[in-house]
């Protein structure tokens, strides 16, 4: 049943547009986490042996403190508490990227692809054209190509390439059959790992949607109706639910509190929460 439910979702080109293009930034942050955490580490130390009696004090030429714990200055809201890059998803990286002057690169690249990243995650329906696709791919190469230099970036480049370039297929398999997604060049991902990224984007949307209601930088009816479509697709794909129950009852909980500002149970939970 689980594998039947992955292959009707990969079954709408749109949905797998999406899947794939979340999972490039899961290998883009894959990628960026250790070169981001040398960079930061070797500023703050030439920053130290540059002005010893400053210590961790040492302020860079944008004003901002750059120890290693600076970083969580350009982070997105959300996102401060998290005590290193191993932490940090994609647009974290981006942010930190596009934000410390220690990073020499094109800034028009990065908020290109912070720019996709959050139209992935505010896409309502979960899907993206293959127009949209192809554009996406374009962006994010030319951004990994400003790093010819690192080793695991340049093979992420290569990954993300194949990735997009190839034609997912999952297969209800017999006896001597392999299930998964096949890519041109002949690897596999398994169900389990589709469905593992699949997991991980869909909490991404939901943090995303949290943050922007308890910001409350969206109404609240748009808040409901965004949360709606996700439980609704949630409903048509009992292999994915479960694993996002609590994710769900945490919205529907901060959604309850903004319609009832008195209310004195923040976790309580409403019938919507039971998706």
């Amino acid at each position: 049943m689980v594998l039947a439910e992955l292959a009707a979702r990969l079954n709408c080109a749109e949905y797998k547009n999406w899947v794939k293009a979340g999972h490039c930034l899961l290998l883009l942050r894959g990628c960026l986490q250790g070169f981001v955490a040398r960079e930061v580490l070797a500023f703050h130390r030439g920053l130290v042996a540059a002005a010893p009696s400053l210590g961790p004090r040492a302020a860079c030429r944008s004003g901002s403190r750059c120890s290693p714990r600076a970083r969580q200055a350009f982070m997105p809201r959300g996102l401060a508490d998290k005590t290193g890059p191993e932490e940090c998803d994609a647009v974290a990286l981006l942010s930190l990227i596009n934000s410390c002057d220690h990073f020499t690169v094109d800034r028009k690249k990065v908020t290109e692809v912070i720019k996709c990243r959050n139209e992935i995650m505010h896409s309502s329906e979960m899907k993206v054209s293959s127009l949209w696709l192809r554009d996406f791919q374009m962006k994010i190469q030319n951004f990994l190509n400003e790093f010819k230099n690192i080793p695991e970036i340049v093979a992420t480049y290569t990954r993300i390439e194949q990735l997009l370039t190839s034609d997912w297929a999952v297969h209800i398999p017999d006896e001597d059959q392999r299930d998964g997604c096949e890519y041109e060049t002949g690897v596999y991902l398994s169900e389990s790992q589709v469905n593992e990224i699949e997991m991980e984007l869909l909490k991404e949307k939901l943090q995303e949607i949290y943050l922007q209601a308890q910001e409350q930088e969206v109404l609240p009816e748009e808040i409901l109706n965004r949360l709606q479509v996700v439980k609704e697709f949630l409903r048509n794909n009992k292999d994915l639910r479960s694993g996002l129950i609590g994710d769900l009852q945490k919205l529907d909980s901060l959604h309850l509190q903004h319609q009832n500002p008195d209310s004195k149970e923040p976790g309580a939970q409403t019938p919507e929460g039971k998706a």
